[in-house]
C-alpha cells in the first residue's frame, strides 16, 4: 500500500512546493521542467559500450553493432554504459549545480531519469538483472572539501527507485589521485590505475553491479573502478552517468 501511495505523495509535494526550472526558470514541480527535459535528453543512438553518440544511419546502426569503433577495438573494463545526454551547455550546468552548488534535487532528477533509461534496456532484465548499486568514490581530501560525493547522491536515489541495495563504501579510493581535468587520455589512465579497492566485507561473486558517476569523459575512471569490482568477483559492471563528454569531433566549434 505504501509503495503504491508514493507516486501520489510525490505529485502532492510537487504541487505544494513548486520550484524553478534550473535552466529556464519556469515555476513548476521539478528541478528541470518537461520542456527543457525534452530538449536536453533527445532520443539519440548511443554506443552500448561507452555511451558516445552514434550516427543515426550507417554501419554503426546495423543490428548487433551498437558499439562504436573504439569499443569494438579496445573495450573498457565496464560492460555497458548509459548516459542521459551530452556534457555540453546548457546541460553541463545541471552537473555543476549539483557538484559545486549542492543542489541535491538535481541528484534526484538524474536518478529518476537514469532509472527510466535503464528499464528500457532489455539486456539489464532478468536473469542478468543488476544486484547492487555503487558509486565512484571521491578521495578523502576532496570529500572533506565538498562535504558530499555527488555520484553517491545520485547512486543512492537510483538504488531506491530500482529497489536495489546500495553501499557508499563498497568501493573506496586506495590512493589519492590528481584531478583528471587537465590530463590527456593516456595520462588519465595512468592517474587512476590501481586507484580503487573493494571493501573486504563485500561479496560480489557473480554480481551485476551498477556503477554511478556524474560525468564520463574518456571512461578511464569508470574503467579503473570497474576493474577493481571485477577483480573482487563481479561478473558484470554497467556504468551509469548523468552526462557523457562528446568525442572531440562531436563538440561544437568556437
Amino acid at each position: 500500500m505504501l509503495l503504491r501511495a508514493r507516486p501520489l505523495l510525490a505529485r502532492a509535494v510537487e504541487a505544494l512546493l513548486p520550484c524553478a526550472c534550473e535552466l529556464c526558470g519556469a515555476v513548476q514541480g521539478r528541478p528541470v521542467c518537461a520542456g527543457c527535459e525534452r530538449d536536453l535528453l533527445p532520443d539519440l543512438p548511443r554506443c552500448r559500450g561507452c555511451a558516445l553518440r552514434l550516427p543515426r544511419h550507417g554501419p554503426e546502426q546495423d543490428p548487433g553493432r551498437h558499439r562504436c569503433a573504439g569499443c569494438r577495438a579496445a573495450p573498457a573494463d565496464f560492460d555497458a554504459a548509459v548516459a542521459l545526454g551530452d556534457y555540453v551547455a546548457p546541460a553541463d550546468t545541471l552537473v555543476l549545480g549539483l557538484k559545486y552548488g549542492g543542489r541535491l534535487a538535481l541528484a534526484d532528477w538524474m536518478a529518476s531519469r537514469l532509472a527510466a533509461s535503464l528499464r528500457q534496456r532489455p539486456e539489464h532484465r532478468v536473469p542478468g538483472a543488476p544486484q547492487l548499486v555503487a558509486a565512484v568514490p571521491l578521495g578523502s581530501a576532496r570529500l572533506a572539501e565538498r562535504g558530499f560525493n555527488q555520484s553517491w547522491e545520485i547512486a543512492r536515489r537510483l538504488a531506491r527507485r530500482l529497489r536495489l541495495p546500495a553501499h557508499a563504501t563498497v568501493l573506496t579510493r586506495a590512493r589519492e589521485t590528481r584531478s583528471q581535468t587537465a590530463l590527456a587520455p593516456a595520462g588519465r589512465e595512468r592517474n587512476v590505475a590501481g586507484a580503487f579497492a573493494v571493501a573486504p566485507w563485500a561479496n560480489l561473486d557473480g554480481a551485476h553491479v551498477l556503477l554511478v558517476d556524474d560525468v564520463m569523459t574518456t571512461g578511464a575512471t569508470l574503467s579503473a573502478a570497474a576493474l577493481a569490482l571485477k577483480r573482487a568477483g563481479a561478473a558484470r559492471v554497467t556504468a551509469l552517468v548523468a552526462l557523457r563528454t562528446p568525442a572531440p569531433w562531436q563538440r561544437p566549434g568556437p
